[in-house]
């Protein structure tokens, strides 16, 4: 035995190398290493099967079942249902057990279909025809047979089946070019490169008489992240070790492009794939409606035991006395006799539990989901919300949270390509002190006018320089632009100097295109990257090329990127670009102050500015930079820590050369928008990564601060000349008392904040160690309240996050927004109550981890002061006026056991009690809460100040619930009592029957409850047809119908002799009821009386202290009959993608 390949195995799993467990040893084609080299331990590892389907054949009932049941209403209604099949009961087990039948199977059903759909499109996915490498021949097989180490064939637009490292490409540099718009929204063309020693290999036999290994971490979500290496053996020789990164690894989703072919191996199959482990569920948001919601469930449940405890002591203090105890028709059993009394009391209970349990409305569930789910295509099929350019329209991620679109207090959102079109336009650069402007660049495509050069010199002497043309070098030499050629190197130059467009850049930053660009104009134009040679034209129209050695890659902690590259002489130059921030204090030598007061014009005009230096290597600083580069490559562990170590030792001693302004303009009514924002009562904060001049020109411009706006400043330049202590506190003080003469004055001082994010971790750090000076956090806070707007630049994405737990913690428990267009915007708006993604140039992260995704910024101001406001006081008006018609169902059922002897009879026919909730009263509600205008979309948007109405939950406060609550009750209390009284004088007919001789009609509990339930329909209807603004075919439709259909289906109940009932209680009740002339005009005088209270109120309301949507409505009412949206949407319906 070969011991010590034991002791490596031992070594590596048993001691210390415990990170190992975290990494996976893949071997290529399945071969085992040779004799001598690593152990073989075979590996399991899952299929490459994709399964987003939550349930199977066999699981659906049961799992959907639990998860149905795990709702406190539900669950409630299962053991009432219970309860009702276990003992005697008032009312049949079919009246709690139909309604929850029908909740949950419509539920289920729905929850069926969207499974069903996504089992289809798992078999599509799973059973696509993929091409393996086997024995040196190509076999075709399907996609869910794939396994880790098969060796893979992908050709041109074909989508990549797995995460697979590439080992060669038909292309003879090894690489190949990929969109990822699957993924991430790049429509761009990214470059990824094959392994260096496996690159040659251009035939499946080739590929197949690879013997080799790759080491590699487990799976994880990151797409922009990978380490690990190949080991390559080869005959007698050692093992070869190549690293491998981000840019090897061709990711499951994303399209091959402009290659005929590629040889990979997949290491990440199935739900390991990086793709997959990114669908991963959000956490659940909650909105302040449905906590609302719970909180008035909860009351009603204490009110519902409330009643239940009362006619249980009332029943036994009503039995007292042995002839009420036992009546002469009603003797009890010997078993009821002997049964415990505590028993009987506690059966007595449950049996008013089961009596009374309709008021706590199950079917309010299902109806705000219908509710949420249909409303939810408002959004979609809006047509002012789509956008020509990207050909597309704002998308719901997640319904649940419509309303609270309505409730926003705070909006977060993000600068560059929220705010800004994210459409770099290149503007200057700046070289020594000397300003170079092009006439003309345009972003996206090289201007056919490019045989001229156009620059401006603003300053004395401005020729040309060593320094310039090394800038000109360095801006066209660091970059990962790529050129998508239409003809060959010689039909671009030909191209060029004919004044016709042959090629185009394309990259994942503007930036970079834009600054390309913009040395074109310029007079040096990069030309291609072939051959890891970097060729540029320059002024002379010679071509220079430069191979490129090493590329440090651009990332949000550096803020910079540099190239090393090698002349045609030999020399060997990093050229370097970033922010002002991240060069500045690396520079040894050139003109700092001139290149600095320029910075800083640029980015107090709104300009993006980059700064750019170089460094020239000698040999021996060449070598020790690669020897650090490849140390860093080659570690499975800690390898990004060590590459910022490395990169921080070769990027130093620069030599400063100039900088750029490139300008980002402002979307288009981006300060229209934030403007009807502050209208609505909503406080903006703006969080960027920008340096503060170009973040507070971009402010300026975008109207969150105003020329008259006082700025208060707490940043880290302030901090150093006063401790952080003093500078909270004098901002606090200068906050407060302008507050307190605004008070006394009608002219108020408009406060904006700008704070970065070096003073944020200090507040906040200081506030975890428990600093003696003060609560820092709570003093911040009340600044924030105090302003208007606040600006945060120098953010990172976790700390964007951070304000927004700040604000979302504070005392007053606000509501807030977070929008934004990158990934760097991801942490915030998962953070935030309601997350928007903008369908940015950065990639569509931010709108797919978002809950809504709009296209530009603009659509935000219809997005919540429309939408947003019409969706809370539909669901508003939905929550209560369910309680309430609930309270009028079940009230008259209490009131009726005074007079009953607390005996548990029912007042309701067991149809009644069954269908009030499920057919009768249903429809119209859910209409009303998706069609209702209460004024019109034109009114809202010309008037944001109306979103102040509904602000705070407004329309579900506890006064308003209280006082649909009382309403109830008072038209429950006329509807009992109105009937009761018309039954007051009855005698016996000469056929024993007991009739009124008031009504002439034939006297009965049934006969009576019937009245009652007549009067409680119509009542309830009419309540929501006198709240109703926006009137429609529809809503005429649904609401007359629905008294119609309960008008007939009683007629039939009580018409007809139905043989499968035991019992015939209902027959020629109602059509009997029907025939009194005085009992038509009691159900009449009844409603009259009932609706008469909230009329009264609603006018004398709006005479004595309207608010302003009411007089909004009184200047243009709303009355008036339009065509209905719903009509609107079903014309439109055949071209709309559901």
């Amino acid at each position: 035995m070969d011991f010590n390949r034991l002791r490596s195995i031992i070594t590596r799993y048993c001691v210390g190398e415990e990170s190992w467990v975290d990494n996976r040893t893949v071997y290529i084609g399945h071969k085992e290493p040779p004799p001598g080299a690593e152990a073989y331990i075979p590996q399991r590892y899952p299929d490459n099967r994709i399964v987003s389907s939550k349930y199977t054949f066999w699981n659906f009932i049961p799992k959907n079942l639990f998860e149905q049941f795990r709702r406190i209403a539900n669950f409630y209604f299962l053991v009432i249902f219970l309860v009702q099949l276990i003992i005697d009961t008032p009312t049949s087990p079919v009246t709690s057990g139909l309604p929850l039948f029908f909740v949950i199977t419509v539920t289920a059903i729905k929850q069926g279909y969207e499974d069903w759909l996504r089992h289809k499109a798992d078999c599509s996915i799973n059973e696509c025809p993929v091409d393996v490498v086997q024995r040196g021949k190509v076999v075709r097989t399907q996609s869910h047979k794939l396994r880790v180490g098969d060796i893979v064939v992908v050709r041109e637009d074909e989508t990549f089946p797995c995460d697979l490292i590439l080992l060669s490409s038909c292309r003879h540099d090894g690489t190949c070019y990929v969109t990822t718009t699957s993924l991430d929204g790049e429509s761009s063309h990214k470059t990824y490169y094959a392994v260096p020693d496996t690159m040659a290999f251009r035939t499946e036999q080739e590929v197949d008489s690879l013997h080799a290994t790759i080491e590699c971490e487990q799976p994880q979500p990151d797409l922009y992240k990978f380490v690990g290496r190949i080991n390559i053996y080869r005959d007698k020789e050692e093992p070869v070790a190549r690293p491998l990164g981000a840019e090897n690894l061709l990711l499951r989703g994303a399209t091959l492009k402009n290659t005929q072919h590629v040889y990979a191996v997949a290491v990440y199959t199935g739900m390991e794939t990086k793709m997959a482990l990114n669908y991963q569920s959000k956490s659940q948001k909650r909105s302040a409606v449905e906590k609302s919601m719970n909180a008035f469930l909860i009351v009603y449940l204490c009110i519902l035991i409330s009643k239940a405890v009362i006619n249980t002591v009332l029943k036994y203090a009503w039995q007292w006395s042995p002839d009420r105890d036992e009546p002469w028709y009603n003797h009890r059993t010997e078993n009821e006799r002997q049964r415990h009394v505590v028993i009987r009391a506690f059966t007595d209970f449950l049996a008013f539990m089961v009596l009374f349990n309709y008021i706590i409305p199950v079917s309010m569930y299902v109806t705000v989901e219908m509710q949420k789910f249909l409303g939810s295509y408002f959004i979609t099929w809006d047509e002012e919300m789509f956008d020509e350019e990207l050909g597309e329209g704002a998308q719901v991620n997640t319904s649940d949270l419509n309303e609270e679109l309505g409730q926003v207090e705070y909006v977060f959102t993000d600068k560059t390509g929220t705010l800004t079109e994210n459409n770099m336009e290149f503007i200057e650069c700046c070289v020594d002190g000397n300003v170079y402007i092009p006439h003309a660049i345009c972003n996206g495509q090289i201007l056919s006018a490019a045989s001229s050069i156009d620059m401006i010199d603003s300053s004395p002497g401005g020729y040309r320089r060593e320094h310039e043309d090394l800038f000109f070098r360095a801006l066209c030499l660091c970059h990962t632009v790529q050129v998508k050629e239409e003809e060959t190197v010689d039909g671009i130059k030909r191209g060029i100097h004919q004044g016709r467009p042959t090629s185009f850049y394309i990259s994942s930053s503007p930036d970079e295109v834009a600054l390309v660009e913009g040395m074109k104009r310029l007079g040096y134009t990069y030309l291609r990257l072939k051959d890891s040679y970097m060729e540029i034209l320059n002024k002379d129209d010679e071509i220079e090329r430069f191979e490129l050695l090493h590329v440090l890659n651009f990332d949000s902690v550096r803020r910079r990127m540099s190239v090393i590259v090698r002349s045609s002489s030999g020399e060997y130059l990093l050229f370097c670009k970033g922010a002002d921030s991240s060069i500045f204090p690396r520079v040894v030598s050139g003109k700092l102050e001139q290149v600095k007061a320029r910075v800083e014009q640029n980015a107090v005009e709104g300009l993006r500015t980059l700064c750019v230096a170089y460094r020239r290597l000698s040999v021996s600083e060449y070598e020790e930079a690669c020897h650090h580069l490849t140390e860093a490559k080659l570690a499975l562990q800690d390898r990004e820590q060590r590459l910022a170590h490395a990169y921080d030792i070769i990027e130093r001693d620069f030599v400063l050369l100039g900088a750029t302004a490139v300008e980002d303009r402002l979307q288009e009514k981006a300060a229209d928008t934030i403007e009807s924002l502050h209208k609505a009562g909503m406080k903006v904060w703006v969080l960027t990564g920008d340096k503060m001049e170009t973040a507070a020109a971009t402010c300026y411009a975008s109207k969150l601060f105003r020329r008259s706006t006082q700025i208060l400043e707490l940043t880290k330049k302030r901090t150093e000349e006063q401790s952080l202590h003093d500078v909270l506190f004098e901002l606090n003080r200068t906050v407060l008392r302008q507050r307190s003469i605004s008070g006394l004055s009608v002219d108020c001082l408009d406060f904006g904040l700008i704070i970065d994010g070096a003073t944020l971790s200090a507040v906040l750090k200081a506030n975890q160690e428990g600093a003696g000076a003060g609560n820092y956090r709570e003093i911040f806070l009340e600044i924030c309240r105090n302003c208007s707007a606040v600006l945060c630049c120098r953010m990172a994405p976790l700390q964007k996050a951070q304000i927004v737990k700040l604000i979302k913690a504070s005392k007053e428990h606000p509501i807030t927004l977070a929008i934004g267009d990158g990934a760097n915007d991801v942490s915030m708006i998962l953070e935030a109550h309601v997350g928007i993604g903008i369908m940015g140039k950065e990639g569509r992260q931010a709108a797919r981890n978002s809950d809504y995704a709009i296209p530009k910024f603009k659509h935000l101001k219809k997005m919540l002061l429309v939408h947003g406001h019409y969706y809370y006081i539909r669901i508003a008006e939905l929550v209560q006026y369910f309680f309430y018609k609930n309270v009028c169902f079940i009230f008259p059922q209490f009131l009726y056991q005074f007079f009953c002897g607390f005996s548990q009879q029912p007042l309701y026919d067991t149809a009644y009690l069954t269908l009030y909730n499920i057919s009768f009263t249903s429809l119209p509600i859910l209409l009303y809460s998706l069609v209702e205008q209460h004024v019109t979309m034109e009114t809202l948007k010309r008037a944001p100040s109306l979103y102040r109405d509904i602000a705070k939950n407004s329309l579900l406060r506890w006064p308003v619930f209280l006082y649909w609550t009382c309403l109830g009750v008072f038209d429950a209390v006329i509807f009992f009592f109105g009937a009761y009284f018309l039954f007051d004088n009855t005698t016996f007919t000469s056929n024993g029957q007991l009739m009124t001789t008031n009504t002439q009609m034939m006297f009965g509990n049934w006969t009576f409850g019937t009245l009652v339930f007549t009067v409680l329909v119509f009542t309830v209807t009419l309540k929501l047809a006198l709240d109703t603004h926006h009137w429609t075919w529809i809503n005429h439709f649904v609401i007359w119908g629905s008294l119609l259909f309960y008008v007939i289906f009683s007629l039939l109940w009580g018409g007809i002799i139905w043989p499968f009932l035991n019992y015939q209680r209902m027959y020629y009740v109602f059509m009997q009821m029907l025939s009194s002339g005085p009992a038509w005009l009691s159900i009449i005088l009844l409603i009259t009386v009932s609706l008469l209270p909230d009329v009264i109120k609603k006018v004398l309301c709006r005479a004595m202290c309207p608010t302003a949507t009411e007089r909004a409505q009184s200047t243009r009412p709303c009355l008036n009959v339009e065509p209905s949206t719903i009509f609107m949407l079903s014309q439109s319906s055949s071209r709309m993608s559901f």
